[in-house]
């Protein structure tokens, strides 16, 4: 047997624990111990019971997110993985959330659901409606009675009084809630009854809001063709519904903000486009006057007979220079034209011919060799003053001696 280093051992003894499925994702419960926050934002501690102790670690980001202040001899339930660290040789919980135990079995539902939603897409960020920006009508899907539905009502109406407000009552919390409300999210889809939808409560315990946490209502949620805005409780409490809607709001005052525009800064939006609008206005006519007062102290307008004659005689000027131009460009042209016949009369074979040379040519081919002709064929001889038609004799070639 080979013997290995105790670095591969560690390795292959981390691999283990990370391709272990039973340990990919576990909830403990324990007793807080050794609990101590890192420079860096990470949290180191341990948990344990009366028969065991086990290392654990939550880093920075994670452990932001945590809505208590975690103490020793707390007792809590962790959500993370379990693996090792093979500098130390140590096997921990590497922790991504933590809960008092007190809602420990309502706290693995939730992680349970909220993954399998995750991985069915129904948290997609491509499947988000967009809001309207002025809707005609805002349905308040919550209790009937409670100072939330009072208050989206008052903001609603001091915000934007040109929307309408439908108040659709339903059971927030208990057996049967979820059931209504994803009903009502239903009812108002099929007829086309609001522009976009607030589904909430006020706050509570996670009993108290754990409708918002049931499959039935995320299921409702996404299948809306309504937007939706999830206002459920107060700022730290996250429920499924608010990862589905199209739009969370840390309260249900909030979301009442969110739905629609505030009408006072409405009208000084619109106050400002008016004003630039009429300043844009008058500077234009402004110009325009400018330009007219331009226009009429010209002669054009006072005598059109001299503007007439003062294009006349802007036309009679072009025509002249239109003239010389084509006079200097025939000229030049002429110019070329008798430097090229000079040239071509020059480079004349008739020329050469004249001088006392000739030219032979058969059929109109011109005899450059005595190997283009063969005897006893005819060619044609040019002169001066004529042509001869002679018969091929006899070819002599000029190193032949003869």
């Amino acid at each position: 047997m080979n013997a290995v280093t105790v670095t591969e051992l560690s390795n292959y003894i981390k691999s283990l624990l990370d391709n272990n499925q039973n340990l990919s994702s576990v909830l403990v419960r324990g007793e807080l111990s050794n609990y101590k926050i890192h420079s860096s934002g990470h949290h180191y501690f341990s948990l344990k019971d009366d028969g065991a102790v086990i290392a654990a670690v939550m880093f920075k980001g994670h452990a932001s997110k945590i809505r208590f202040v975690p103490q020793n001899g707390m007792k809590v339930v962790l959500y993370g993985k379990v693996s090792s660290f093979p500098k130390s040789g140590q096997y921990q919980i590497y922790a991504s959330d933590m809960q008092p135990e007190g809602i420990g079995a309502l706290y693995a539902a939730f992680e349970q659901l909220k993954q399998k939603l995750y991985a069915e897409g129904l948290f997609d960020k491509g499947h988000k409606k967009p809001l309207p920006k002025f809707p005609k009508t805002v349905a308040l899907v919550t209790s009937a009675t409670g100072a939330a539905v009072r208050d989206m009502i008052r903001i609603l109406n001091s915000r934007f009084p040109m929307s309408s407000v439908l108040v659709c009552p339903v059971k927030v919390q208990g057996v049967g809630a979820a059931e209504d409300i994803a009903a009502m999210l239903d009812y108002l889809n099929e007829y086309n009854l609001a522009d976009v939808i607030i589904c909430g409560r006020g706050g509570g315990s996670i009993e108290d809001l754990w409708a918002f946490n049931e499959e039935v209502l995320a299921r409702a949620s996404y299948r809306s063709d309504i937007p939706i805005i999830s206002a459920v409780g107060h700022e730290p409490d996250i429920t499924i519904a608010d990862y589905v809607a199209d739009v969370r709001a840390a309260t249900p005052s909030n979301g009442a903000e969110i739905a629609v525009y505030d009408s006072t800064e409405l009208r000084a939006l619109i106050s400002g486009m008016w004003s630039r609008m009429l300043h844009a206005e008058k500077s234009a006519i402004d110009r325009r006057r400018q330009k007219l007062i331009h226009l009429s102290g010209k002669k054009t307008m006072s005598s059109p007979e001299q503007y007439v004659s003062d294009r006349r005689m802007y036309l009679a000027m072009l025509e002249q220079r239109m003239e010389k131009s084509l006079q200097s460009i025939i000229a030049r042209k002429k110019q070329s034209f008798v430097k090229a016949a000079a040239t071509l009369d020059a480079i004349s074979p008739l020329k050469v011919i004249g001088r006392g040379y000739s030219m032979v040519t058969e059929n109109g081919r011109v005899l450059r060799s005595v190997d283009n002709i063969e005897i006893g064929e005819d060619v044609d001889i040019t002169m001066a003053d004529g042509t001869l038609k002679c018969l091929v004799k006899e070819k002599r070639r000029k190193n032949d001696g003869k």
